[in-house]
Formats: C-alpha cells, sequence, structure tokens
C-alpha cells in the first residue's frame, strides 16, 4: 500500500461524505436523540447521541465502499458500530473517526462547534485530517490538513465539497497579533483551575466548558494558540497534533518535552476509548509549548483517581 494512494483516495472521496455527516447531524440536532451507555464518570466523555451512532455508520459504511484501498487501513472508530471488522488489523496506516466531536455541546445545545472529522496516521505522525463544523457560520467551515498545507473556511454547499477545499486560502501562524488561548481539557473536574494556571503564565488558558467552537478551526484561524490536553484520545486529538507541526509548532508530552508518538497506547476501559498517555502540550508557537511544558511537567498523569 502506497500512502499517497491512501491520502489521495482519502481527499477525493471523503469531503462529501463528511458533508452529508454534517448535514445529518445538524437535522438530528433538533430532536430528542440523547442515549446512554457510557459511564467514565465524566460529561464531555459520556455525552452520547443517536447522532453519533448514526454518523458514524456513514462513515464506515463510506470507507467501506468508495475506494478498496481504504479496506488495507487500521481503522479507529469512537463509537463501536458500523462494519469496523472488514479493515485491516496491522496496516502500518490508520484511519480515525470521530462522528461528532463535542457531543455534549452538540446534545445539550449550548454552542455550535461539535464537528464530524477522520483523520489518517501512522506511528510517529499524522498525514491526512478533515474536519467539518456543521453550524459555524450559515453554510458550516472546513479544516483540511495534508502535506504541507493547512486550509481552512466557510463552506459553500452550491460547489461540491471537493472544489471548496480546493479553493480555500492556506492558513499561516498567526504572529501579528499572536493569538494566546489555550484550550484545557481532560483534567475532569479540574478543568477550571488547571486553566487558571495556564492563565498565570501569561497565556489565557480557557477550560472546557467555556470553548466558543472547534478547536481545530481555532487554531487553524489564528484565534488559539494551542491546548493543553490530559490523556487525549485517539479519535480528535491527533487533528490539533497535524496542524500545529505544519504551521510550524509540535505537540509533546509534557513531563519529559518530547514530541508525542502514536506507540504508547492505553486502553481507558471506562470511557471505552484508545488515548495517549500523560499530559500533552499541543502549539503551532514554540514559545509557547515552551510555558505550558514547565507549567504541567509535574502535574499528576493519572486520569482518574477513584
Amino acid at each position: 500500500m502506497h500512502l499517497p494512494d491512501v491520502v489521495n483516495a482519502l481527499m477525493t472521496q471523503m469531503p462529501p461524505v463528511i458533508r452529508w455527516c454534517g448535514a445529518v447531524a445538524k437535522r438530528l440536532r433538533q430532536f430528542n436523540i440523547a442515549l446512554g451507555g457510557k459511564s467514565s464518570g465524566s460529561a464531555m466523555t459520556d455525552a452520547l447521541t443517536l447522532a453519533d451512532l448514526t454518523v458514524q455508520e456513514i462513515i464506515v459504511a463510506a470507507l467501506r465502499d468508495t475506494d478498496p484501498i481504504f479496506r488495507e487501513c487500521r481503522i479507529e472508530a469512537e463509537e463501536e458500530n458500523g462494519d469496523l471488522a472488514i479493515f485491516s488489523t496491522d496496516s502500518p496506516y490508520t484511519i480515525a473517526i470521530d462522528p461528532i466531536d463535542g457531543t455534549k455541546q452538540y446534545r445539550d445545545k449550548t454552542g455550535n462547534g461539535y464537528c464530524c472529522m477522520l483523520s489518517l496516521r501512522s506511528v510517529d505522525t499524522l498525514h491526512y485530517s478533515l474536519v467539518y463544523v456543521p453550524e459555524d457560520g450559515p453554510t458550516g467551515r472546513w479544516v483540511q490538513a495534508v502535506g504541507n498545507t493547512v486550509v481552512c473556511g466557510p463552506d459553500d454547499t452550491s460547489r461540491p465539497a471537493v472544489d471548496v477545499l480546493r479553493s480555500l486560502p492556506a492558513s499561516v501562524r498567526h504572529e501579528n497579533p499572536r493569538p494566546n488561548r489555550i484550550y484545557v481539557i481532560g483534567f475532569q473536574k479540574d478543568d477550571p483551575a488547571c486553566a487558571a494556571l495556564v492563565t498565570q503564565t501569561g497565556l489565557d488558558g480557557v477550560a472546557s466548558d467555556e470553548m466558543p467552537g472547534s478547536i481545530y478551526d481555532l487554531i487553524a484561524r489564528g484565534d488559539f494558540a494551542g491546548s493543553l490536553i490530559h490523556t487525549p484520545n485517539v479519535y480528535d486529538f491527533p487533528v490539533s497534533l497535524q496542524i500545529s507541526r505544519i504551521l510550524g509548532g509540535d505537540s509533546v508530552w509534557v513531563h519529559n518535552g518530547q514530541p508525542v508518538n502514536f506507540n504508547e497506547l492505553w486502553v481507558d476501559d471506562r470511557a471505552d476509548m484508545l488515548r495517549l498517555p500523560g499530559i500533552v502540550a499541543t502549539s503551532p508557537y514554540p514559545d509557547v509549548l515552551a510555558k505550558l511544558v514547565p507549567l504541567a511537567k509535574d502535574w499528576s498523569q493519572i486520569r482518574y483517581r477513584d
């Protein structure tokens, strides 16, 4: 299997699918579709809706049916439904799916920053990311990262999704003025306290409940300077890693300052998720990482304390 072939197939086949998924999510949000079934103790993690399951079913089916090369990849999906068993179990490349990132905000109707997303990674890094934010603006917004380029901008549903993505301007690292806000999540009930400690460094910590939109779009457009995440999962977090690396920064473990990889994963049985261990700082700005790493270096790496 040739990596460029997988990337090209994703770029060709998946934008319309992800756009359709956004439309489905937007429509289903009008109804009471909350589900039970998750019990990690974190409201953010445990939120689940019929839309999560429906959107994942569509994405998995599209990967199954649109190009046989996708079946040669491993697949990691936040939910358990869909024809997951037909995909490879030993490929060097993994397609990760988060059908609705920001489910709690989506379910509770507290904001419009939820998104539909997928990515392609190997053990060391990301190779492709696609994010669609259905209710940001009149027709939604895109973020795509591939090669050395990140693009982001409004959708135009009068045109094919692939054409819209090709026409979007490339993102750059914003220096004047440089963004200062840092997304802080995963510290359970301590998210606000940890965000306050980030603010004491001269940055501006923003706890998960206060997020104004999708972190991927906010980093790509230059509204946020990065994130500080406790034990991030593999379905959504890697996209911000790719965006940050393309824009000149990185994603590092705070306990040792080393770039993260996907060889050291652990199964969170409470949330039924794959996660990276420890606390991860991510930013396009090396000087931001230089503040976040020493700040959180000695914080507990244990996600659950009971």
